[in-house]
């Protein structure tokens, strides 16, 4: 029985605590605020939006060693400014350059070149990951080629 009105007397203590607490924060609320931070979560909803021409392009048939570029045109399309932090390639022998941190207003276009050295043989394919202040934090980009080794003979009959 000692057990039961110690248990009791411990509910009834934690849940005037709890009663009063919750009194003493709502007194607290300044309205400014509140209003302050509704628009600053209004804000963080408007973000760029990276909208690319394309997100692959095929070099076709080339010789190894031969160096290839193009570029990778995009538009933001959000209604933030969108700005590109980084973007890698998955090796070494493509590099991507792009605007580092200038603001790409809405509406304005940007350009993101892409250079393959032409190492490897047979069907290669690379992507390029761009790092920006858009939703999902990334974009992926492509390129391929089929790469003929230096030594290699067109294909035709044999004689």
């Amino acid at each position: 029985m000692k057990k039961i009105t110690t248990i009791f007397s411990l509910i009834m203590a934690v849940a005037l605590v709890s009663v009063s607490c919750k009194d003493k924060a709502s007194s607290k609320i300044v309205a400014d605020n509140v209003e302050s931070a509704t628009d600053r979560d209004e804000a963080q909803k408007q973000l760029p939006v990276m909208s690319f021409e394309k997100s692959e392009h095929d070099f076709g048939t080339i010789a190894q060693g031969t160096a290839q570029e193009t570029i990778f045109k995009f538009t933001n399309t959000g209604n933030a400014p969108l700005i590109i932090t980084d973007a890698k390639s998955s090796c070494g022998c493509t590099v991507p350059e792009y605007p580092k941190n200038t603001p790409i207003a809405p509406g304005d276009s940007g350009e993101l070149m892409v250079k393959f050295n032409g190492s490897g043989q047979n069907q290669v394919t690379k992507t390029v990951t761009v790092t920006a202040n858009t939703e999902k934090g990334t974009e992926l980009l492509r390129i391929k080629a089929f790469v003929n080794p230096k030594e290699a003979q067109p294909a035709g009959p044999v004689k």
